[in-house]
């Protein structure tokens, strides 16, 4: 039987369904989704392994056009970096994207060796004569090997996209063990679920402005015998006024935001969860290389 392996890499602007689709293609929960843009800002890597084939699936943060502090810079690196490791580019679109024809994420695509499927998302939205339209625009613009609508959310056509994939990969031997998902560890994946309760749960610059890093990771029982995972986390904000909006009054806000979080652990890590999480205040993080380094960027 003839083995199938490869490198899956999707781009796109931010918003544009990355994560939701990268979610639906791996079918576990690897990318944190809210409706605000710039929500995902680490190259997450989902591994998808079957008998005769094995994908390795790159969700990347959107491309930010005029970057405005040093982590823009890096989450750009990481789409910029998916040419050097890609057998295959999907280049999701909303279907109400607007794009320059001298869109920098464009011409990175120009510039790949390897075949690109220009993904349509959200195609629910668009009556079907301008979509097709639309599509045929955008297939000639980025040289792109099929064209695929689908509407992520709703699970509609991903199950062609899947085929499609497997169809393009090129032989080759499975690049991780069968069981793994990922290459990040569980504190990452922890730090972003609370991350994304704090994209959902505040407006303004409050979730922009923050970042959660994991101090401790813990497992143990409970007094019944029952698995307890005890987690300590710190939210950094780059204001002492975020401290208090993060808080709220009384502590409130990161009361309903743990509660939020703790749930969503609990199901992740298939473990009851006893969460901690205090806010510290690091000024200018986002410009600063060193503090970035260490949160992981």
């Amino acid at each position: 039987m003839t083995f199938k392996s490869g490198f899956v890499n999707i781009v796109g602007k931010p918003n544009a369904g990355k994560s939701t689709l990268m979610n639906a293609l791996v079918g576990e929960r690897m990318a944190i989704i809210t409706h605000k843009p710039q929500t995902t800002r680490h190259r997450i890597i989902g591994i998808v392994s079957e008998d005769d084939y094995q994908i390795v699936y790159s969700d990347t943060p959107g491309y930010v056009e005029e970057p405005s502090y040093k982590m823009h810079e890096v989450m750009n690196s990481y789409v910029e970096s998916t040419l050097e490791d890609a057998d295959l580019m999907l280049f999701v679109m909303d279907v109400t994207d607007t794009y320059e024809k001298d869109d920098a994420i464009i011409e990175i695509l120009k510039k790949s060796e390897v075949p690109v499927f220009l993904i349509f998302n959200k195609v629910d939205l668009m009556e079907q004569d301008p979509l097709m339209d639309l599509m045929d625009e955008w297939a000639k613009l980025v040289d792109a090997q099929e064209v695929i609508p689908i509407a992520a959310a709703d699970n509609l056509g991903i199950e062609f996209l899947k085929s499609r994939i497997v169809a393009i990969l090129p032989e080759g031997e499975p690049f991780y063990p069968p069981d793994q998902l990922t290459d990040r560890p569980e504190r990452f994946f922890v730090s972003e679920i609370i991350r994304e309760k704090i994209m959902l749960q505040y407006g303004k610059e409050v979730p922009y402005s923050s970042d959660v890093v994991v101090e401790e990771f813990i497992e143990t029982l409970t007094k019944k015998g029952e698995p307890l995972i005890r987690i300590r986390a710190t939210i950094f904000v780059e204001r002492k006024s975020q401290v208090s909006i993060i808080i709220g009054k009384g502590g409130s806000a990161i009361k309903k935001m743990g509660t939020a979080a703790r749930k969503d652990l609990e199901t992740w890590l298939q473990s009851k969860v006893f969460l901690d999480m205090t806010v510290k205040v690091k000024e200018k993080w986002r410009s600063d290389t060193r503090t970035l380094k260490w949160m992981g960027y």
